[in-house]
């Protein structure tokens, strides 16, 4: 699946990943390939991004993320 992590001021990650772990507002999500449609806000706590390269991870204060059409978007403060 394709993601993308944004922030007002930089682009965080851009690329294809098997996994995305994020901090829900009602609690915390794990997103795959194929995931349903999804449109949720997100609370304070870490992104997980694993793809072939291996695992990364960052730190958000909040902020929205929409999985359509087997991408994910987070748009993190």
């Amino acid at each position: 699946m394709t993601v993308d992590i944004l922030t007002p001021d930089a682009k965080l990650f851009s690329g294809e990943a098997t996994y995305v772990g994020l901090p829900g507002s009602d609690g915390s999500m794990g997103i795959l390939d194929h995931h349903a449609p999804l449109v949720t806000t997100l609370k304070a706590g870490q992104v997980v991004v694993r793809s072939q390269e291996g695992e990364q991870s960052f730190e958000v204060k909040g902020g929205s993320v929409e999985v359509l059409n087997n991408t994910v978007t987070v748009l993190a403060e």
